[in-house]
């Protein structure tokens, strides 16, 4: 029950994460780490370095409710258009509106950009170029080619490009319309005088060389246009409002990005420009259509007045009558009095007659003149009508942001026709009045030109064309009053948008790119992935790589540690006995001597070690070599027997055949003396395996291969048994039954935890017994799993060694070279 509890002892930690193991695996690896840290951070400066620098600038506004200051109760043609928060929101629509971003880029041309190659990339140059380029807006211009332009001299130029297709698009800006041209393929070149017109398929306009500029011959440029409305759009959605502080919302920042500053600036000084010039027009949209009414009227009363001017020069010419009585005179000013009342009365009622027609029929309200224009001073009307001109140019900015259908339309069409409704009500009511006034009107003049009807019919002439050249002179005093008052009120009118701080480049703004950040992001994962890498290799990693992993794994004891070392052959331990690799096979006999010693008894001599591993490679011949070579010249009389019959190996070391061995002495083809070899070094005798036979496993378990060990038993005092890997066949746990102890060769980085288990399992079951583990290619490394202490090498690797009593292997400074960076 014991042994079952320790294998779920062992399975649990099998299973945990060695989380000291992977730590240690990151130190090991540390020179990897750094260098994958190098790499990003060169990336990062790459990056840094091939990125364009990234500017935001900012300009101030403020949105006010500015009354005009000649605005009175008797001036009735301006009028509140919301107050100053209703302003904000409109102002900061319109200027993400398509319409206004429209006119600022195309003020500005920047559908054109003057470029100059850079180090890894064509910049941007702006207002630097040496050259204005005028371009044609009625004709062509190529999208999205770079045009050279190469100065020869001061009065010459060259344009060149490389087209890769017959057809390439372009827009024409004036009207904005897209086409497609054919073009020379290949290089293009045409050499051109400077003012001189360029009428070239592809590119259309005038280069200026700047007066204060200077060429240099043979420099470069390039003319790129790019499409108008990919312009805009890039605008529209790059400017960004925001209000200035809580208490102050009518105070607007506008900011933009980009590469270059002076572009930042000049579109961000053009749209508070534009936006404070449609503020203004906007603003003296009544006073302007008053003013339209009324020339429109003064044109009408002008000519009235020059014909009744004519008809009186020619009545007095003709008629001789310059003047008449006072008191037929004071009649007759009565009588023109009253017409006058009634003449403007009759212009009310037309004008009301008009404005009544106009809403019935017009949807467009932004056009109706003032009331007060035609002397209407009635507050029913006056206000009636200036909310709905507001509501109709609400309606109207609303059209540029807002898709028709929007509920925003519905209700301020549904406020318009609730005021339509109300003004026209008033409108039957104040022609009711003013109905009632020109009868009164009518009944007075009657009565007046009753007492005239007894004069001489020159006179009542005269008073007739008198009175009416009169009436017309007081119309047009009375229009070209109100003309000149909207006028003044007109001219008087400020916008709304005042700028406060214009954009300007007075240094930094710089954005982007984050050098600092790219700089961290390329340490962090310079550091992190390799980190990562290393966990999934660790965590996928099924092989063993120290000695701390085995005690986790496995109960079973670790004998002794074998080191690499670079060496011709087999034979370390006899031809380089001083050696570390040397030592460490002597350190194994030593601690074998215990395990003898317990398991000794009386009736035979000799001691019988077996020397298996789980999968071939892992240095099961090189122990067993080495092992038997120690024992040898100790003074012990000792045997190697190769009893791995599938794949021998022993035979090379000791330049002898294999044509001879264990099979044949099996099968009895062959004595024993026969097929037994003594070596070069002293007490050691060889039997290899011999031919490869078809039957290995039954030839084994034979009594011949019984008989053979209880014989060598008698003659020897240590008998080495080299047998198949354990892991591959079941030929070694064949001849556990021979060995009074058992060595598992573990060969570091190589052999698989799983073998292990397999091996936990045979000697839970007593299949292999007295066995230990010993570690082939230990190197020292700076912990338990790749520990303290000092290791040692043979093969192709390289060796440790702790104290001079070693020999140390003579290498080249290349080969050391080599090793070091296998170390790596």
């Amino acid at each position: 029950m014991k042994d079952y509890d320790d294998l779920e002892d062992q399975d649990s930690q099998s299973i945990s994460f060695d989380f000291r193991g992977y730590l240690f695996k990151v130190l090991n690896l540390w020179k990897f780490v750094l260098i994958c840290i190098g790499a990003a951070m060169l990336i990062a400066y790459f990056i840094n370095a091939r990125k364009q620098n990234v500017y935001r600038l900012d300009s101030l506004i403020s949105i006010e409710n500015d009354q005009n200051p000649f605005f009175t109760a008797n001036t009735s043609i301006s009028f509140n258009w919301g107050g100053t928060s209703g302003k904000v929101g409109k102002v900061m629509t319109a200027i993400k509106t398509r319409t206004h971003n429209e006119i600022v880029v195309d003020s500005l041309q920047y559908y054109m950009d003057y470029l100059e190659e850079g180090k890894y990339r064509k910049i941007d140059i702006y207002k630097s170029a040496p050259f204005e380029f005028v371009i044609d807006k009625s004709k062509a211009q190529v999208l999205n080619y770079p045009v050279g332009i190469r100065f020869l001299n001061a009065n010459e130029f060259e344009v060149f490009t490389a087209f890769q297709g017959k057809i390439v698009s372009t827009q024409t800006y004036g009207d904005k319309s897209k086409s497609t041209v054919e073009v020379p393929t290949g290089v293009f070149t045409k050499k051109i005088k400077s003012g001189e017109t360029i009428a070239l398929p592809f590119l259309n306009g005038q280069i200026i060389v700047k007066p204060e500029r200077s060429i240099t011959p043979g420099a470069e440029y390039f003319l790129r246009f790019s499409n108008f409305d990919g312009v805009v759009n890039s605008y529209k959605s790059n400017v960004m409002i925001t209000t200035v502080g809580t208490s102050a919302g009518s105070i607007l920042n506008l900011q933009l990005a980009g590469h270059n500053k002076a572009k930042i600036v000049d579109y961000l000084n053009a749209t508070s420009e534009i936006l404070s010039k449609t503020e203004l027009k906007r603003k003296n949209l009544y006073a302007t259509n008053t003013i339209k009414f009324i020339d429109s009227s003064l044109a009408a009363v002008n000519v009235n007045l020059e014909d009744f001017t004519d008809e009186m020069n020619t009545f007095r010419r003709d008629n001789k009558v310059f003047d008449v009585s006072s008191e037929i005179s004071q009649i007759s000013e009565e009588l023109r009095q009253f017409e006058l009342e009634k003449q403007n009365e009759e212009s009310k009622l037309d004008y009301l007659n008009n404005l009544e027609v106009y809403l019935n029929t017009k949807t467009d309200y932004t056009n109706i003149a003032a009331p007060t224009s035609v002397g209407i001073e009635e507050g029913n009307v006056l206000g009636g009508v200036s909310k709905i001109v507001a509501l109709a140019a609400e309606r109207q900015n609303l059209e540029y942001t807002t898709k028709e259908g929007s509920g925003l339309f519905k209700e301020l069409d549904r406020r318009i026709d609730s005021e339509k409704n109300v003004l026209l009500e008033t409108l039957d009511a104040t022609k009711e009045t003013i109905g009632v006034r020109i009868r009164t009107l009518n009944s007075n003049i009657s009565a007046l030109e009753s007492k005239l009807s007894g004069l001489p019919e020159d006179e009542q002439q005269f008073l007739r064309i008198q009175r009416k050249l009169d009436l017309s002179q007081e119309a047009y005093d009375i229009y070209l009053a109100k003309r000149s008052e909207a006028a003044i009120v007109k001219a008087a009118n400020i916008s709304d948008i005042t700028v406060i701080d214009e954009a300007k480049d007075i240094g930094g703004g710089l954005i982007g790119p984050n050098k600092s950040l790219n700089y961290m992001m390329g340490l962090m994962l310079g550091f992190f992935l390799p980190m990562l890498l290393i966990f999934v290799v660790y965590l996928l990693d099924s092989t063993i790589h120290g000695s701390d992993e085995i005690a986790r794994l496995s109960k079973i004891p670790i004998l002794g540690l074998v080191g690499k070392y670079r060496y011709k052959n087999n034979l370390v331990a006899f031809e380089k006995p001083k050696s570390a690799v040397a030592e460490s096979f002597r350190a194994i006999r030593s601690s074998l001597q215990f395990i003898f010693k317990n398991q000794g008894t009386e009736d035979h001599r000799a001691d019988t070690l077996m020397i298996t591993s789980s999968v071939s490679g892992e240095g099961k011949t090189f122990t067993s070599i080495n092992i038997a070579t120690v024992y040898a010249l100790s003074g012990k009389k000792t045997i190697l027997l190769g009893l791995d019959l599938r794949k021998p190996k022993i035979f090379d070391d000791f330049n002898i055949t294999n044509e001879k061995g264990v099979v044949n002495y099996l099968i009895g083809d062959d004595s024993f003396e026969n097929i037994v070899t003594h070596t070069q070094i002293e007490n050691l005798d060889v039997v290899p395996s011999g031919p490869i036979p078809p039957n290995p496993s039954e030839l084994l378990m034979s009594d011949k291969l019984k008989e053979l060990i209880s014989m060598l038993k008698q003659e020897y005092d240590i008998i080495i048994l080299d047998t198949p890997p354990l892991g591959l066949v079941t030929d070694a746990l064949e001849l556990t039954q021979y060995a009074d102890a058992t060595i598992f060769m573990v060969r570091l980085d190589y052999t698989k935890k799983g073998m292990l288990q397999l091996v936990n399992a045979k000697h839970r079951t007593g299949e292999l017994k007295n066995v230990s583990y010993v570690l082939n290619f230990y190197r020292h490394k700076n912990n338990s799993n790749y520990g303290y202490g000092y290791g040692y090498g043979y093969g192709y690797g390289y060796g440790v060694y702790g104290n001079t009593y070693h020999e140390k292997d003579n290498q080249s400074i290349f080969k050391k070279i080599k090793a070091f960076l296998k170390r790596i």
